[in-house]
This record gives structure tokens, C-alpha cells and sequence, in this order.
């Protein structure tokens, strides 16, 4: 104990960075908090106070991180940065920066993706925000050197192609190499040296004329990448918790709801087709047989409708070569009426309908009748 004490004093006290130290220390404090409190919520665990809903309004915990940032950061120029104030203000300051970066992805999608797989960016923003706190710590500039008159020239050269071998990186789909490049120069230029994933914008411009190298690409993402990707999931479950399949909030849920809200009204609309077309059959059968052989609207007689004459034709109900009550039907309104049942049944209704007057009449279908349509499959 004495040790560690004796090294924060001589390491952090005595260098002047105990306020970066209890920025990072507030910054790692309020993060575990905040998620160890959002988990909470998700499990509904009873005893857990839960969300902070001031009439019926939620209220994100990133607004409490803005308001953390602006008491640290005004603070600091209020005070001038004497002691111990500036050990206070850096603590707020860092508990602003982890409330507020843990939901990044909701600033940047500007939706509620907390608990989707957007909601990882939250995650990466912290971990570079840690880790970039943690290497000032460790190094007092980048590259852990102080510019003087004798190396100013070479140091700002070693930086500016570390600059530019960091901006290609980030191009190649490369993240974290290229992010912690900043501080460790040989990262970034192993980086840009290698090839870029496929899916970076580096690919999409160089590699869409070289299949080869794609090819390569695609290889060694299959091979190391996806492997880094499933243990970075993992350890971003394990801090973080695991995301879920579909968010409530998400636009892709909004849109599969939609489809099955379209699906059932469609479902619906059918249906009560249906039943208004056995309405009309069953209205049809009695009408029918009230008045076998008249006209279906009670106008007169049809020849040869009653059912007993032997006329041409092989008995057919709808549209055949005998017409509506063709002579030689041998059934009659009963037959016609099951043929009737079995069409409705099928999904296929029959309507009635008057024939504009001039409009010749077509060979093989009954005048008072419509043709007989085919059913529309989606």
C-alpha cells in the first residue's frame, strides 16, 4: 500500500496530473454505474429505483451528463484552474463524459437504439475515450516526447506522416488501429501498409478493378477478422450486456409491423369478401327458388328454364353453351346453386350486371351475367 501511494504521488501528484487522473477515474466510475444501472432496469428488478420519469417524460441520463460537463467545464475557467477546485471540476468532468458517451449512438442515430446493435457505437466511444484518457496519463504529449530546439523538426516530421499513415488506416475500415496510432506510432503505418477490409471505402475505390486482391480481402476477413469480431462482441456483452435481435423502437421493427399490420387488414378485407359473397348466394338460392325460370331482378320467363325441356347444351350453369336456365338442364336451381356454394367457396364470387345498351352479345355467356374473372394471387 505504501508503494502505491509513494508511485501516485510521485507519478501523478508531482507531475501535475492529478485532475487527468480523477477525470479518468469519474469518467470509468460513472459508465459502470450507468450501466450497471440500465441492466438493472432491463432485468425489472423490483428494488432498483428504475427510470427517472417526472410526469410520464423520460429522462435519458445523458442530460444529466450535459449538465455534469457544463458544471466541470465552466468551473475550470471560473476558478482560474487553482487547487483544489480543479481536482473537483475534473472529477465532474469525467462523470459527464461517461453519462453523456454512453448513449452516443442515441446522439448519433438521434433514435433510441440503446439496446440494438447501433447502440455498440455507445460502447466504442467509451473505450477509445478510456483508453485515449489512460495514454495521456501515460505520456505527457503524442509519441511520449516534449519538443525541443533540437528535435522539434524531426518530431513534427515523425508526426505528420504518423497523421497521415493514420488517415489512410482509418480509410481501410481500420478503427482502432488507426485511433490508437495517435498515441503509438508504429501501429498506424502497419495499418496502412495492410490491406483494407472489404467493406471499407478504401475497397470500394481500389479494389473494384483488382478481383484478386478483393478476393485476398475477403480472405483474411473471413480468417481474422470475424474471428476479432467474435470476441469483441463478447467482451462488449459481458461490460455492456447483450443487445437485443430487434429493437421495440427501431425503424426495421416499425417496418416489419407495418407489413404484418398490412397483411392482416388484407387477411381481413378477404374474409368479409367472402362473407358478403355467400350472402349474395344464399340471397340468390332463395330468390331461385321462389321463382324457378324467371329472370334473376323478377322480370319474365326464360325459355326452356324449367328444367324438364331437352335442349341443346350439356347443363351448364354459368357462361356454358345453354346460358342461365339453358334448355336441357336436368338439375335445375339446385344444381345451379351448389356449382353456386362450390365458386363462393373457392373465393370466387359472381355479381350481376347490366349490359350496356348497343353492346353485342358474346357467343357462350348469358347476357345478365359478368364472365367469370380470374382470382388475383399476390
Amino acid at each position: 500500500m505504501t508503494t502505491l501511494l509513494d508511485g501516485y504521488r510521485e507519478h501523478i501528484v508531482a507531475a501535475h496530473k492529478q485532475p487527468l487522473f480523477l477525470l479518468l477515474v469519474g469518467f470509468i466510475t460513472s459508465f459502470v454505474f450507468i450501466r450497471f444501472s440500465v441492466r438493472m432496469i432491463r432485468a425489472q428488478v423490483r428494488w432498483w429505483p428504475g427510470n427517472v420519469t417526472p410526469g410520464g417524460l423520460h429522462i435519458h441520463h445523458m442530460v444529466f451528463g450535459l449538465g455534469f460537463l457544463l458544471v466541470g467545464g465552466i468551473g475550470v475557467f471560473a476558478t482560474y484552474g487553482g487547487h483544489p477546485w480543479i481536482d473537483l471540476f475534473g472529477l465532474l468532468f469525467g462523470i459527464g463524459c461517461g453519462l453523456v458517451l454512453d448513449e452516443f449512438a442515441l446522439i448519433l442515430h438521434l433514435d433510441d437504439v440503446y439496446w440494438s446493435e447501433q447502440g455498440r457505437k455507445s460502447v466504442d466511444a467509451v473505450i477509445f475515450g478510456i483508453l485515449f484518457t489512460g495514454l495521456l496519463l501515460v505520456g505527457y504529449v503524442p509519441l511520449g516526447a516534449e519538443p525541443t530546439g533540437e528535435t522539434r523538426w524531426g518530431l513534427v516530421t515523425v508526426i505528420s506522416v504518423n497523421a497521415l499513415a493514420m488517415v489512410v488506416t482509418l480509410i481501410k475500415g481500420k478503427m482502432w488501429t488507426g485511433l490508437l496510432g495517435i498515441m503509438v506510432p508504429g501501429l498506424s503505418w502497419v495499418g496502412a501498409i495492410r490491406l483494407a477490409r472489404p467493406s471499407s471505402p478504401w475497397a470500394r475505390w481500389r479494389y473494384a478493378k483488382r478481383p484478386r486482391r478483393r478476393a485476398r480481402a475477403l480472405r483474411r476477413e473471413r480468417r481474422l477478422h470475424r474471428r476479432a469480431d467474435i470476441a469483441r462482441t463478447w467482451l462488449f456483452d459481458l461490460i455492456a450486456g447483450a443487445p437485443d435481435k430487434v429493437s421495440a423502437n427501431h425503424p426495421a421493427a416499425h417496418r416489419v409491423a407495418e407489413r404484418m399490420a398490412a397483411r392482416a387488414s388484407a387477411h381481413l378485407d378477404a374474409h368479409a369478401a367472402r362473407a358478403l359473397a355467400r350472402r349474395s348466394a344464399r340471397l340468390a338460392d332463395r330468390r331461385s327458388a321462389a321463382g324457378a325460370g324467371e329472370h334473376p331482378s323478377g322480370g319474365h320467363r326464360i325459355p326452356g328454364a324449367n328444367g324438364n325441356g331437352a335442349g341443346a347444351g350439356n347443363g351448364a350453369a354459368y357462361g356454358g353453351a345453354g346460358g342461365y336456365g339453358a334448355p336441357g338442364d336436368p338439375a335445375g336451381p339446385q344444381s345451379r346453386s351448389q356449382q353456386r356454394k362450390r365458386a363462393v367457396r373457392a373465393g370466387r364470387g359472381r355479381t350481376y350486371a347490366v349490359r350496356p345498351t348497343g353492346q353485342p352479345l358474346r357467343p357462350g355467356r348469358h347476357r345478365w351475367l359478368r364472365p367469370r374473372t380470374r382470382r388475383m394471387s399476390r
